[in-house]
C-alpha cells in the first residue's frame, strides 16, 4: 500500500475512524487487519463505505477519482497536488451527470470531526478538540493554525474542511457554509480562503442571504490571504492566482466584511475573537452548552447530510452553471496581447515569435506584420473557474473610428461532440455580426485553436486575429500558455516543454525549483527574507509583515513536507538576496516537525555565511522541542512562539516598521 496512506490510516484508526478496508487495483489481500480489494466497484458492493480518501500520485489520481464516482462512493476526498487541469475538467463533466458522489479535493489536507472521532486524509490529529466552531480552508497549514487558536481559546471544533487550493476543486466555501448552517453543533464558523478564484466572492454573497433569512445567525470570521500576491503568479497553491476578472484579496476581504463577517488578518486570532462572539450571541448567553462537546465516539461522519445539502458532486447549479453552448453575460475584461508572460510552476507560457511558431506548426495561419484594415478579432480561451468548463471569449472591432464592436462567450466541456462543438461556434460567430464570407474561415480557425487546446492541454490562449487579403484570419499576435502539471505529473507533452526557455527566467527561481522550493523573488525594496512552510502560510506571513510596517523581500513555501535538505536550501536562496537584512523562519507544524525544521535551520546557519540576523517562530508538532533546540544552539537565533513577538522583532531587526 501507498506508505502515506499506510501511516495516515493508522493514525485514523487509533483516533476511532471506522476504516472499513482499502483498494489496491487488481490485487486482493489484507492490510492493518483489514481487506483490500481490487477496486472501488468491490469495495462499494462488499464494504459499503460512506467515504474513500483517494492516496494516488496525481498523475493517477483523476482515474482513482472516476472509479470511486463510478462505484457511487458518497464522499471522496482526493488529497493530490497538481493534478493536470485537463484532468480535473474532465472529472468535473463526470460529476454534473451525476447525483450520489460528492468530491473534496484535490489538494485538498482532508476533513476531521472532532466530535465524531472521525479523519479522512492527514489533518494533524493533536491540535483538534472537539466543539462548536465549524472551518472551513483552502490552506493546510492555515487550518492548522486556525484551529489551534480554537483549541486554546477553548471552544474546539464541530468540524473541519479542507477543501484544497486546487484550481478546480470539487467542493466550495458556499457547500461547506450550507452543512455549518444546519449543523446543531456549528455555533460559529471560520472561512479561510486566498487570492484565485471566485469562491470567497460567492461565499460572501451566500453570507448576506445567510444573514437575511435568520434572526439570530451564528457569528463568522474570515480571514483571506494573498494582498500582497504577484499578480499572474502561482503562489504555491495550485489555484493561487489571480486574472483580470476576479477579486483580488483584499477586494475579497472587503465583500466578505461588508456581508457581516468579522475579518482578521492572522489565524492566531481566531480563538479569542470567536470566543468573544460566540459568548455575545444572544442565543448562547442564557445555554453555554457549546462549551461542552457531545458526549459520541462514533468514529462516523454522517454524509447523507453532505450529500442532501448542496456540498459537491452534484452543483450548486448558481455558482456552477451548468453551459453547453453559446451565452452572452456581462461583460469580462480582455486579457491584453501585450501583457507580460507569467512565468509561474503551474504553467509554461509562450510569446511572440515562438507561439506564431507553434500555431504555424499546427496549421494554423499567422502573420505578425499584417496590418488589416478589415474586422479584427480578440480571442481568449481560458479554463473557467466558476462554472469549471472551458471558456472562449470573443470580441470584434473595426479599425474604423465609427466602428461598432462586438461579443461573444462559448462555454464548452472538453467531452463535447465536434457537432456540438460545431453549433456552438456557428452560433458565436452570427453573435459576433460577421459577415457571411468569414464565417467559414473564423469556424476553421477557432476550431483549429479548440483542438490544440485541448490536445496539448493548454490553460489559457490569448490571441488576435485579423483578417488577411485573402479573406482568411490570420493570427497576428498571441500568448499561449500550458498546463505544466501535464508533463510534471503524468509526463505528457514532452515536446511542448521542450520548448521551455529557463534562460529567460529569474535565475534565483528557477534554481530554488530544482529543491521543490517555490520562490518568488518580490518587486521593491524589500528587506525581510521569509522562510515558510506551506503556501498559505507563506502569503499570510507577507500580507501580515506588510500590515505591520515589514517589508517582504521573498515568498518561499517550502512546501508541507519540508526536510533539512529543503530548509538548508531554502535559507541559502534567501540569503543570495543581497536586500535582504533579516530572515523570518516561520513555521506551523502538521505534517512537518518543528524539531527536524529547527535542525535544517541550525545546520544551514553552520554551513551558510549567514551574515544577518533569523527570527524563528515554531508552532505545531514538536514546538516545545524545536524552540529548545534554538534557544539552546548557542547561535545567534531568537526563537519565539507567539506570532506578534517574532513578527515586530523581525521587522525591528530589518530596519524598522515603515
Amino acid at each position: 500500500m501507498y506508505p502515506q496512506a499506510t501511516f495516515d490510516a493508522k493514525q485514523s484508526l487509533e483516533y476511532g475512524t471506522k476504516i472499513v478496508g482499502g483498494v489496491k487495483p487488481g490485487q486482493t489481500g489484507e492490510h492493518l487487519g483489514l481487506p483490500v480489494l481490487p477496486s472501488m466497484r468491490a469495495a462499494m458492493e462488499q464494504l459499503k463505505p460512506d467515504a474513500s480518501a483517494v492516496y494516488v500520485a496525481a498523475g493517477q489520481a483523476a482515474g482513482a477519482i472516476e472509479e470511486a464516482i463510478e462505484a457511487e462512493i458518497p464522499l471522496v476526498v482526493a488529497v493530490a497536488e497538481h493534478i493536470p487541469i485537463h484532468d480535473m475538467l474532465r472529472i468535473h463533466s463526470i460529476l454534473r451527470t451525476q447525483s450520489k458522489t460528492r468530491l473534496v479535493g484535490p489538494n485538498a489536507p482532508g476533513m476531521i470531526s472532532p466530535i465524531g472521532r472521525c479523519r479522512i486524509g492527514f489533518p494533524p490529529i493533536p491540535f483538534f478538540t472537539a466543539g462548536s466552531v465549524g472551518i472551513v480552508a483552502k490552506s493546510g497549514t492555515l487550518s492548522y493554525e486556525t484551529v489551534a487558536s480554537t483549541t486554546r481559546a477553548g471552544i474546539g471544533q464541530s468540524l473541519v474542511i479542507g477543501i484544497g487550493g486546487d484550481v478546480l476543486p470539487g467542493t466550495n466555501f458556499v457547500d461547506a457554509l450550507t452543512v455549518f448552517e444546519h449543523d446543531e453543533a456549528t455555533k460559529g464558523i471560520i472561512i479561510v480562503g486566498e487570492v484565485g478564484g471566485f469562491a470567497e466572492a460567492q461565499a460572501a454573497e451566500w453570507v448576506k442571504q445567510y444573514r437575511k433569512r435568520n434572526t439570530n445567525p451564528k457569528p463568522i470570521m474570515g480571514l483571506v490571504t494573498g494582498i500582497l500576491a504577484v499578480p499572474g503568479r502561482v503562489m504555491g497553491h495550485a489555484g493561487a492566482f489571480a486574472v483580470l476578472e476576479e477579486e483580488k484579496a483584499a477586494e475579497k476581504t472587503r465583500l466578505l466584511e461588508d456581508a457581516g463577517v468579522v475579518m482578521t488578518d492572522h489565524p492566531a486570532k481566531f480563538g479569542t475573537v470567536m470566543k468573544e462572539l460566540l459568548e455575545a450571541n444572544s442565543a448562547l448567553t442564557s445555554n453555554k452548552t457549546w462549551l461542552k462537546a457531545p458526549d459520541t465516539h462514533s468514529g462516523t461522519l454522517d454524509t447523507k447530510t453532505y450529500r442532501d445539502q448542496p456540498f459537491g458532486a452534484c452543483q450548486n447549479k448558481q455558482s456552477h452553471p451548468q453551459t453547453r453552448s453559446l451565452h452572452r453575460y456581462a461583460k469580462r475584461p480582455q486579457h491584453t496581447i501585450n501583457q507580460a508572460v507569467r512565468r509561474e510552476r503551474r504553467n509554461i507560457s509562450f510569446k511572440g515569435h515562438e507561439a506564431l511558431t507553434l500555431l504555424s506548426n499546427v496549421g494554423i495561419p499567422v502573420n505578425p506584420s499584417l496590418k488589416s484594415t478589415k474586422e479584427h478579432i480578440t480571442t481568449t480561451i481560458e479554463v473557467d473557474r466558476a462554472s469549471h468548463q472551458l471558456c472562449l471569449q470573443t470580441t470584434k472591432s473595426s479599425p474604423s473610428k465609427n466602428g461598432d464592436e462586438r461579443e461573444g462567450a462559448l462555454y464548452f466541456n472538453v467531452a463535447d461532440s465536434s457537432s456540438s462543438l460545431a453549433n456552438c461556434i456557428h452560433r458565436l460567430s452570427e453573435d459576433l455580426h460577421l459577415q457571411p464570407d468569414f464565417q467559414d474561415t473564423f469556424h476553421s480557425t477557432i476550431d483549429s485553436l479548440i483542438r490544440l487546446f485541448t490536445e496539448k492541454e493548454a490553460s489559457s490562449f490569448m490571441l488576435q486575429l485579423v483578417i488577411d487579403d485573402s479573406q482568411h484570419f490570420t493570427v497576428q499576435s498571441a500568448i499561449l500558455s500550458f498546463d505544466d502539471a501535464a508533463y510534471r505529473s503524468a509526463g505528457r507533452h514532452k515536446d511542448i516543454q521542450a520548448l521551455r526557455s529557463v534562460e529567460d527566467e529569474i535565475p534565483e527561481e528557477v534554481e530554488a525549483e530544482k529543491d521543490g522550493i517555490v520562490y518568488i523573488k518580490l518587486p521593491g525594496n524589500g528587506t525581510i527574507g521569509t522562510l515558510v512552510n506551506g503556501a498559505g502560510l507563506a502569503m499570510n506571513t507577507i500580507d501580515a509583515l506588510m500590515q505591520r510596517g515589514g517589508q517582504c523581500a521573498n515568498f518561499l513555501d517550502t512546501g508541507g513536507k519540508a526536510t533539512r535538505a529543503t530548509v538548508r536550501a531554502s535559507l541559502g536562496a534567501i540569503l543570495r538576496d543581497a536586500r535582504v537584512r533579516a530572515v523570518f523562519v516561520n513555521v506551523f507544524g502538521g505534517l512537518t516537525r518543528c524539531d527536524m525544521i529547527a535542525e535544517g535551520v541550525l545546520l544551514a546557519y553552520r554551513e551558510l555565511d549567514v551574515g544577518v540576523p533569523v527570527v524563528v517562530r515554531l508552532r505545531g508538532t514538536g514546538e516545545g522541542v524545536g524552540q529548545r533546540m534554538i534557544a539552546e544552539s548557542g547561535l545567534p537565533l531568537l526563537a519565539f512562539d507567539d506570532f506578534e513577538e517574532a513578527a515586530a522583532k523581525v521587522i525591528e531587526l530589518a530596519g524598522g516598521a515603515e
